[in-house]
């Protein structure tokens, strides 16, 4: 049972902007902080950002320049991506925050190159 989808990728410009998405169900929005999570090939994954109640946590290297949001209506956590950087190019996938507690989904690759 898929639980966890991510859109939004795609190929952008250095400096250019995106904007992902992570589709749950009601059951997940409502009971597990959420967050993102990248992998860059050959790298570990590693978190991007994330909810803990309302408190919002951003890795030094997004900072200021990624915005994590819930949209409890739809179900769903938003992850708007500003003045990306080649470094930014990675596959992004949801889950659970800070403790990584359901099955990942397929991701949305984002890839940042002139």
């Amino acid at each position: 049972q898929v639980q966890l989808v991510e859109s939004g990728g795609g190929l952008v410009q250095p400096g250019g902007s995106l904007k992902l998405s992570c589709a749950t169900s009601r059951s997940i929005f409502n009971h597990y902080n959420l967050g993102w999570y990248r992998q860059a090939p050959g790298k570990q994954r590693e978190l991007v950002a994330g909810f803990t109640g309302s408190y919002k946590t951003y890795a030094d290297s997004v900072k200021g320049r990624f915005t994590i949001s819930g949209d409890q209506a739809k179900h769903t956590v938003n992850l708007q991506m500003d003045n990306l950087k080649p470094e930014d190019t990675a596959v992004y996938y949801c889950n659970s925050h800070p403790t990584i507690s359901l099955p990942w989904g397929q991701g949305t690759q984002v890839t940042v190159s002139s």
